[in-house]
C-alpha cells in the first residue's frame, strides 16, 4: 500500500487492515449469526420484534419458495419495499438461494421502476401494495416473470397486523387500487416454501450478491456490481471503526442502532443491516422517517446506541417540540453520511445529545463507506474524516496524476469494498475504475497533511463563474447558520456576463427572514464571486427518500 498518513489518527484497537477471510460470503456471516444469537431480537416493527431464529427459519422458507420458482443461481430479484420486516427476511432469503438482491426505491415512477427491472434483468420481485399500481403500469415490459406481494402488517400479530392494512388501507388510504393477477401473498409464499427444502448452493467471495444502482443525482441510474467480498470487507471495516466506542456499551445491553434511513440505500443496508447481523445487534426500523412526531415517539420507547442519518434528518429532529422527550443519554455514535453535515447542525446536536456527529463518506460504489471520523472524536470536525482499515483515498487531477498536498482534486478510492464495476456498461467501469483498482468518485476534495479528507463539491455540481471555481456546499454552510434558514440549496445558473451564476434556494424557519438580509451575511463570509446573484424562497426543496437534496431538479426550468 502507499504512504498512509492517516493511520496516526486511527485510534488504539483499530488495525491498520482487517481480515476478511474469515466468511466466504454474506450467507456465512448470516449463519453464523442465526447460530450464535438465536434467541434474541434483530428488528423491532411498530412494537413487534423479530428474533434472528425467526429470521433464519422465515428466510429459508422464502429462499425455497424463490428456488421452487425454477430460479437458477445469480437470477436477479428485486426488492421494492420500506422499512418493514419483511425486507431483512427478503434480502437474507434472497442471499441464501443464491440469488442477487437488486435493491429498488419504492418511491419510484413507474418509468424508473420499468428502467431497472428492465436494466437489471430481474426475474421476481417483492414489492409492497401501496405501489403495486405502479408495477401494474410497467410489468408487461420487464422481464419479471414472480410477483411477492407484502402489506404492512404481514409479519405482525394477527390482530395488530389487521388493524395495522386496515388504517394503511382504508383510513390513510395508502394503496391505491391496483391489479396484479400473477402475484402471490409474501404470508403465502411463507407457506408454500416451509413444505421445500432451501438447497444452499456454494458461493464465495466472488459471486455477485447485490446491485445497487447510483442514485441518479448526477444522471443515468447505473447498477455498482457488489460481490460478496466488497460487502463483507465493509461490514468488518465498519466493525473495527466502531469497536472503540462501542466496547463501552453495558454487557447487559443489547446493541441497538436506530434504523430511520430506507434499507434499500446502500447506508442503511451495510451500517444498519449487516453490520448488525454481525454484531448480533438490535434494529429499531422506522417506516417514515419524514413524519417526525412518529419517529420521535418510536426513539422514546427504546435505549439505542447508534444512530445513522443525514443531514436533513438531524436537522429535522432537532427543530421538533418534543426532541427532549427521548432519552439520548446512552448514544455512542451518531453517524453522518450520504451528504454534507453542516456545522450549525452539528453543533446543535452535540449541544443536545452530548454525542458529536461522526461524518463519514462513501458511495453506492464502495459499499458504501471509504472514510470515516475517528468514532472516539469529541467534536465535529467538518471533514469526511480519513480513510477506513484497508482503504487507501488520494486526490488526483483530470489526468489521473497526483495533485500537490492541499490542493483540490477528484477523490480517488482503492480498496476491498470497492465495486466489480458497472453492470453489464463496461464503458462505464472504464470512465471511473483505473487498471490498478482506483475508482474515481467524481467528488472534489482536499487532503490535508494529517491524512484527514474534505469534500469541496460533487465535480458535476460545481459553479463556474468567471473562471473561479464556486463549491455550493461552501455557500450552503455560511447561508446555513442564519439562524432563519432551515435549509438551502446553492445551484449554477446561465449568466451572460460570469458564464454561470450562483442561485439559492431557501426554505425559511423564520417567516421575517428577507433577501436583503441574506444578502448582508453573504457579503460577511463569501468572496464577491461566491455571493448569490439570485435568491429563491420555497415552501419545501426536492430530495432522494434518503435526504440528498437534488440540485439538479433545482437546475431543471420550472
Amino acid at each position: 500500500m502507499t504512504n498512509r498518513p492517516w493511520l496516526n489518527a486511527y485510534p488504539e484497537g483499530v488495525p491498520a487492515d482487517i481480515d476478511t477471510s474469515g466468511y466466504r460470503s454474506l450467507v456465512e456471516l448470516m449463519q453464523e449469526s442465526f447460530q450464535r444469537y438465536g434467541d434474541r431480537a434483530a428488528y423491532s416493527f411498530l412494537g413487534q420484534r423479530l428474533s434472528f431464529a425467526e429470521l433464519d427459519q422465515r428466510s429459508q422458507q422464502l429462499g425455497a419458495y424463490l428456488q421452487s420458482l425454477g430460479l437458477v443461481r445469480g437470477d436477479r430479484v428485486a426488492i421494492m419495499l420500506p422499512n418493514v420486516l419483511q425486507y431483512p427476511i427478503a434480502v437474507a432469503a434472497v442471499l441464501r438461494a443464491g440469488f442477487v438482491v437488486v435493491n429498488v426505491n419504492p418511491l419510484y415512477t413507474a418509468r424508473e421502476l420499468e428502467y431497472q427491472l428492465k436494466d437489471s434483468g430481474a426475474k421476481a420481485i417483492v414489492v409492497i401494495e401501496n405501489f403495486g399500481t405502479v408495477l401494474q403500469q410497467c410489468l408487461a415490459n420487464t422481464p419479471v416473470q414472480h410477483v411477492i406481494l407484502c402489506s404492512m402488517g404481514d409479519q405482525l400479530s394477527w390482530l395488530k397486523g389487521m388493524l395495522v392494512n386496515h388504517v394503511v388501507r382504508k383510513v390513510k388510504k395508502l394503496v391505491p387500487a391496483f391489479e396484479l393477477p400473477m402475484a402471490i401473498r409474501f404470508n403465502e409464499a411463507l407457506s408454500r416454501g416451509a413444505q421445500a427444502s432451501l438447497l444452499q448452493p456454494e458461493l464465495g467471495p466472488d459471486d455477485m450478491a447485490v446491485l445497487q444502482y447510483t442514485g441518479g443525482t448526477t444522471g443515468v441510474s447505473k447498477g455498482a456490481v457488489l460481490l460478496h467480498r466488497n460487502l463483507l470487507a465493509n461490514v468488518l471495516q465498519s466493525e473495527a471503526w466502531n469497536r472503540p466506542v462501542m466496547q463501552r456499551v453495558p454487557a447487559n445491553e443489547q446493541p441497538t442502532s436506530i434504523c430511520a434511513l430506507p434499507l434499500y440505500h446502500i447506508f442503511a443496508f451495510t451500517v444498519n443491516m449487516m453490520l448488525s447481523m454481525r454484531t448480533g445487534g438490535l434494529n429499531v426500523l422506522i417506516p417514515n422517517p419524514r413524519d417526525i412526531p412518529a419517529v420521535l415517539k418510536e426513539l422514546s420507547k427504546h435505549t439505542f446506541h447508534t444512530f445513522p442519518a443525514v443531514n436533513t434528518l438531524f436537522n429535522a429532529l432537532l427543530n421538533h417540540a418534543d426532541f427532549n422527550r427521548v432519552d439520548w443519554s446512552h448514544l455512542k455514535i451518531s453517524l453522518g453520511g450520504g451528504t454534507a453535515v453542516q456545522a450549525s447542525v452539528a453543533q446543535r446536536w452535540l449541544e443536545k445529545t452530548g454525542c458529536p456527529i461522526c461524518e463519514g463518506y462513501g458511495l453506492s460504489e464502495t459499499s458504501p463507506s471509504a472514510s470515516c471520523n475517528p468514532t472516539t472524536s469529541q467534536a465535529f470536525t467538518g471533514t469526511i474524516g480519513v480513510p477506513l482499515p484497508s482503504t487507501e483515498m488520494k486526490i488526483i487531477d483530470d489526468d489521473g496524476q497526483d495533485v500537490a498536498q492541499g490542493q483540490p482534486g477528484e477523490i480517488a478510492i482503492r480498496g476491498p469494498q470497492v465495486m466489480a464495476g458497472y453492470w453489464q456498461r463496461p464503458d462505464e467501469t472504464a470512465r471511473v475504475m483505473s487498471p490498478d483498482g482506483w475508482f474515481r468518485s467524481g467528488d472534489i476534495g482536499i487532503m490535508d497533511e494529517r491524512g484527514y479528507f474534505r469534500i469541496v463539491d460533487r465535480k458535476k455540481d460545481m459553479i463556474l463563474v468567471s473562471g473561479f471555481n464556486v463549491y455550493p456546499n461552501e455557500v450552503e454552510d455560511v447561508v446555513a447558520q442564519l439562524p432563519g434558514v432551515l435549509e438551502c440549496a446553492a445551484i449554477g445558473i446561465p449568466d451572460d456576463k460570469s458564464g454561470e451564476a450562483v442561485k439559492l434556494v431557501v426554505v425559511r424557519k423564520d417567516p421575517k427572514l428577507s433577501e436583503d438580509m441574506i444578502r448582508e451575511h453573504c457579503k460577511a463570509q463569501l468572496t464577491g464571486y461566491k455571493h448569490p446573484r439570485v435568491i429563491e424562497f420555497r415552501a419545501d426543496l426536492p430530495k432522494t427518500p434518503v435526504g440528498k437534496i437534488l440540485r439538479r431538479e433545482l437546475r431543471a426550468p420550472v
